[in-house]
């Protein structure tokens, strides 16, 4: 009886810390870190740029794979459907979570309910910029432009449901249904040079990509989309600020694991991504790409930030019909 018990003891003590070892053991084989996008875009180059530093906190290689398609739903559905143990994570931003649920009829993931929100990791800013040709210099003047002259005037984005075609429909609508006509591109380069050359009006390009030609007096920046000015143009009233109120328009980048991935692990990967966008150096690198790194960001406010650009982008999308399977 004696020898029954102890055995017993054993086998459930043996199970007890064998379990508490596995928990201790995070992460015990490397990352993968899943981008949703080709190889050279921002999301990319974030993720390469931060994945050396969390190999060095979490003492496991984390591993950039490239998981292009479908504007960024077969990358975003892999982690969805992968397993929840925090070995498998997504870089993500503003199109994988708030506008692809309204773009794609059939979408095979949710991105309220699918994944469990890690941490927030960059914004990027977009500026209204015109022709030098263009007789406005502020908001107001611009507005006044677009509505004396209806479909005159146009504007250039990176493609059909790209975050610089939202920005512009909705401050079409915002300021009254303005009527410019949209010329969509595959890539925010070829829309610098037409903009540039004057074959369209205006544009929503991020400040990195519009700076050179702002200082090269061949467009000029008309007002900020974030709530916030951006830092590379401090002296640049954003659109809120000039009477547009409410308008915000930005990216983020974050970090989520597949749904039902325990806290202790969530709680882990969120500690060692704000430790590493604390570190300057990995700071100045994100800064000089025009990207604004978000150190101590939880996984709640990660969660947050995701319902209001979902429900932000909804309704722009609908007022466009635009849909695809």
């Amino acid at each position: 009886m004696l020898r029954r018990c102890v055995a017993g003891f054993l086998v459930c003590w043996v199970a007890v810390t064998g379990q508490a070892r596995a928990q201790e053991a995070y992460p015990n084989k490397p990352i993968r870190l899943v981008i949703a996008f080709a190889v050279g875009g921002a999301t990319d180059i974030t993720a390469r740029i931060l994945a050396p530093k969390l190999s060095e906190l979490l003492g496991q290689r984390v591993l950039v794979d490239n998981r292009p398609g479908a504007g960024a739903v077969i990358g975003t559905d892999l982690v969805a459907k992968s397993a929840p143990d925090g070995y498998t994570l997504l870089l993500g931003e503003v199109s994988s979570f708030g506008i692809n649920p309204w773009i794609y009829k059939n979408i095979p993931y949710d991105s309220l309910t699918d994944f469990a929100p890690v941490g927030e990791v960059v914004t990027s800013s977009f500026v209204l910029v015109v022709h030098h040709s263009l007789p406005a210099t502020d908001l107001a003047s611009f507005i006044a432009l677009m509505k004396a002259n209806p479909g005159k005037y146009s504007y250039g984005s990176a493609g059909i449901g790209s975050m610089p075609h939202l920005c512009a429909e909705m401050l079409k609508s915002m300021a009254g249904g303005l009527d410019i006509t949209h010329v969509p591109y595959r890539g925010a380069g070829p829309v610098m040079n037409d903009l540039s050359a004057g074959q369209i009006s205006m544009s929503f390009p991020t400040p990195s990509t519009a700076l050179p030609q702002i200082e090269a007096g061949t467009i000029r920046a008309i007002g900020a989309g974030p709530l916030k000015r951006e830092r590379t143009l401090p002296n640049l009233p954003t659109l809120d600020e000039q009477g547009l109120k409410g308008f915000e328009c930005y990216n983020f980048f974050g970090i989520v694991a597949p749904a039902k991935t325990p806290e202790r692990i969530v709680q882990r990967l969120n500690a060692a991504i704000n430790t590493a966008l604390a570190d300057s150096t990995l700071a100045l690198r994100l800064q000089e790409l025009g990207l604004d790194p978000t150190p101590g960001t939880s996984p709640e406010k990660l969660g947050d930030l995701i319902r209001t650009e979902r429900a932000k982008w909804g309704p722009v999308i609908k007022a466009l019909g635009t849909q695809l399977d």
